[in-house]
């Protein structure tokens, strides 16, 4: 069974470092230890990781001078071709030259090892920001917008030699801008889909001369992808490069910060025009945000005609967010230091045409486009695109639980346990499921979807030299699990759900059926969790979370959890297999909802009667 195939039952968002064999893991500590050692010979303290893509990592120190800087280094296992990528995005960045753009300090090569150092800008990039405040107040908005479009007019403006020569950042999202809240100062980083203009705003081709307009060049575009996530259709389709990329990438961003959300797909269901923004702003954002290009650049125009005049919008300070949360979500007391991974059905009823042959797609050699791919999103609707994103940004907080979805003829009904660990997030998190459940509200099919969230540090690995030895895990293994507060006994709560009765068609991994009748002994007992049996050829990992909820019978639990271990030699095959448990029968159900009503700010905020619509 190729890896390929592995695509239906739970598929992780994000490859935790905690989830790699113990090979992959000690390579990958070793080689974040060479960073630091050789950063530390350099001079630097307070080293950290600030950031890990498909191209390389990022770390930053304070040099002996007491600057922050920024060091990105190219990944040494990829082609050369794609670590020559540092290289052009530090020539492109000599170029920006901003006050809100941190500077290029130098580049250089060191053996086979590319490194870039930059200025380290001040604050937290957008998209952390934004999953500890939850959706930004409007008054914060324009503070943002107005100085991103200062930086996109610079870049409009560019010259060289006295000649025109826009410069597309081609990757505008909230996390690649950093934001400082006090002092109020953006600044846009990481310039790895930089290029240069090929069109300007008004689509005339950009050359110097007769001969750069002739040049094979302008037929085809020389830009980069950017995150897929946030880019518009016009860069995702291949057209040739133009500011109005940026454009996309500026709108999607404050719709995203405006609405709590980590995507620009929900725009259909979750639209700028009910995000409680300014009418002025709402109505631009809803027509940059357009399918009809035409519409879209008419809004963009009409911003950068006008942004300065929202510096003088007057705001109330915003009220504490005592919304109800529309799922019931338990909030631990204390913080834990989990890492969220999240496993998803990417169930068919989601998709609107057939499978894509990813193998057809490799000549486009583009991480983020491999990414989309893998991810499934490709061929769904926009605003399942938009769901299957809200479910992903729940793995972005410490969260531990489950969901499951059941789209039917009278509207949806979700059973779900979710626990987070950190108090200080839950306004944020709560608002991150209200804009799930309004995104699953706008789906009208049926079908049903499930999603686990696990604390990756939890997962247990077993490896073998060869596909013939059994996987043998040592005696002092066992499944960890944590009790409830209080015991609450089966019989004191309603009926509690399952995963589902039946096998699940898209299971690849068949399990045995002495582990599968632990599995069935174990639901006898009350408790919520999940178990995930992940195959590799020589890597077998569990994914876990369990709470019990019957205290009495932890003596059952254990001596269950202890027989599914002693099941591990038996597993055979490839794939991927899984179980959840929620806590009781509580299932909350919701109508059908195109899209959320209008709300705009009112005009006069001082003036009480809460917000215009």
């Amino acid at each position: 069974m190729t890896e390929l195939a592995l695509k239906h039952f739970y598929i992780p968002d994000d490859q935790s470092v905690y989830l790699l064999s113990h090979k992959d893991a000690k390579r990958l500590k070793d080689w974040f230890k060479l960073c630091e050692s050789q950063l530390r010979k350099l001079g630097y303290a307070q080293i950290s990781l600030v950031g890990k893509g498909a191209f390389g990592f990022a770390f930053s120190g304070v040099s002996p001078l007491g600057e922050a800087h920024v060091f990105k280094f190219s990944k040494i296992t990829l082609p050369q071709h794609i670590q020559d990528r540092l290289e052009e995005e530090a020539y492109m960045l000599s170029k920006v030259q901003h006050p809100r753009v941190p500077q290029l300090i130098q580049f250089q090569k060191i053996k086979r090892q590319s490194i870039l150092v930059m200025q380290r800008a001040p604050g937290l990039d957008l998209e952390q920001y934004s999953l500890q405040q939850g959706p930004l107040p409007p008054e914060e908005l324009m503070h943002i917008l107005v100085q991103l479009c200062d930086i996109l007019i610079a870049l409009r403006e560019h010259k060289e030699n006295a000649s025109s020569k826009p410069i597309v950042h081609g990757d505008v999202k909230p996390s690649n801008l950093v934001w400082e809240p006090k002092q109020k100062i953006l600044s846009l980083i990481d310039w790895g889909s930089c290029v240069f203009a090929q069109l300007d705003q008004y689509h005339q081709y950009v050359g110097e001369s007769v001969m750069d307009l002739m040049s094979g060049d302008l037929q085809q575009t020389n830009a980069r992808l950017g995150d897929v996530y946030f880019i518009g259709d016009d860069q995702l389709d291949g057209k040739l490069s133009s500011p109005r990329f940026d454009e996309q990438g500026l709108a999607s961003t404050l719709y995203a910060l405006a609405s709590g959300q980590s995507s620009r797909f929900g725009r259909k269901a979750i639209t700028p025009l009910s995000l409680g923004l300014p009418q002025a702003l709402g109505e631009c954002l809803q027509a940059m945000m357009s399918d009809d290009r035409a519409t879209r650049e008419r809004g963009g125009d009409w911003l950068f005609a006008n942004y300065q005049h929202f510096k003088r919008l007057v705001f109330t300070p915003p009220a504490p967010d005592k919304s109800v949360c529309l799922l019931p979500t338990w909030i631990s007391n204390t913080k834990r230091d989990i890492e969220t991974v999240v496993y998803s059905s990417r169930k068919s009823f989601l998709r609107q045409q057939s499978g894509v042959n990813i193998d057809e797609l490799n000549y486009l050699n583009d991480a983020q486009f491999e990414r989309y791919y893998k991810n499934y999103l490709q061929g769904m609707g926009e605003t399942e695109k938009g769901f299957i994103s809200a479910v992903s940004r729940l793995g972005k907080y410490p969260v531990v639980g489950g969901l499951a979805i059941r789209w039917e003829d009278k509207g949806i009904f979700v059973d779900s346990s979710l626990k987070l660990y950190d108090p200080s997030l839950q306004v944020s998190f709560d608002r991150s499921v209200d804009n799930m459940i309004d995104l699953a509200r706008a789906i009208n099919r049926n079908g049903i979807f499930k999603s686990c969230m696990f604390n990756a540090k939890n997962t247990l690995h077993f490896e073998r030299n060869d596909e013939q030895t059994p996987f043998k895990p040592s005696s002092t293994v066992s499944i960890p699990y944590e009790l409830s507060k209080k015991s609450i006994r089966e019989n004191e709560t309603r009926m509690h759900s399952y995963f589902e009765d039946g096998d699940d068609p898209d299971e690849l991994l068949k399990l045995p059926p002495t582990l599968l009748a632990c599995i069935k002994q174990l639901n006898s007992i009350h408790h919520t969790g999940c178990i995930i049996f992940e195959a590799l050829p020589k890597h077998l990992k569990i994914h876990n979370y369990y709470t019990l909820l019957d205290h009495e019978q932890e003596a059952s639990f254990k001596q269950i959890l202890k027989e599914i271990i002693a099941q591990v030699p038996h597993i055979n095959g490839l794939g991927i297999s899984g179980f959840m448990k929620l806590p009781y029968k509580d299932t909350r159900s919701f109508s059908y909802q195109d899209k959320r009503p209008v709300r705009f700010y009112p005009r006069n905020p001082h003036q009480p009667g809460g917000f215009d619509a």
